[in-house]
């Protein structure tokens, strides 16, 4: 079984991958978490960054990803920048409720969010995998279980209930955009 280093020192994001790798990849969370300086324009360079720092650092394949939420009416105020939304805000239900505000007045409310894996195996050797989740942004905050701009992001589904992704735990675990990114690399390392 390939074995990645999280380039993250959170256990909860480490026990995420493991269930959504099903014991086909090991990732183990990193002793400590780096501060890496998150420079590049795409999450395709941040997910490299991190990974690369984490390699560097303890000498072993690293996993990173980076992630977050393109809003198709304003691009320029989240995207790479979604975790720095709004800093004065520290809580996700706040930085909301502002994204919230900035689209009251906006008819195009489409969104999606993205996630870039990088398998980095060594300065030679790396690969990133991308999925996506489409939608549109709600009107109001709506469900408890998922975390960030989960509450106020409906994906597209079929059954088009209105749910917010933070409503849908069990739809998430499949369909998101981080899953998504998964089932790729899932395809391309049980292949080699």
């Amino acid at each position: 079984m390939k074995s990645f280093l999280l380039a993250s020192g959170n256990a909860h994001k480490a026990e995420e991958f493991k269930e959504l790798f099903h014991g086909t990849l090991a990732v183990t969370p990193a002793p400590r978490t780096l501060e890496v300086d998150e420079t590049g324009k795409t999450f395709t360079e941040n997910a490299f960054l991190k990974a690369q720092a984490y390699f560097e650092t303890y000498k072993v394949p690293s996993l990173a990803d980076d992630s977050g939420l393109v809003v198709e009416a304003m691009p320029d105020i989240l995207g790479v920048q979604s975790a720095r939304f709004a800093p004065e805000l520290k809580e996700y239900k706040d930085k909301n409720e502002k994204l919230l505000g900035l689209l009251s007045t906006e008819a195009n409310r489409k969104a999606y969010f993205v996630c870039v894996l990088c398998f980095y195996v060594s300065s030679e050797e790396y690969y990133f995998f991308e999925g996506r989740v489409h939608g549109s942004i709600g009107t109001q905050r709506k469900g408890t279980d998922g975390f960030g701009y989960d509450p106020i992001f409906v994906p597209d589904r079929s059954e088009n209930d209105g749910k917010s992704l933070a409503e849908l735990p069990e739809w998430k675990n499949s369909h998101s955009h981080r899953a998504k990114a998964v089932q790729a690399a899932l395809g391309f390392f049980t292949r080699s």
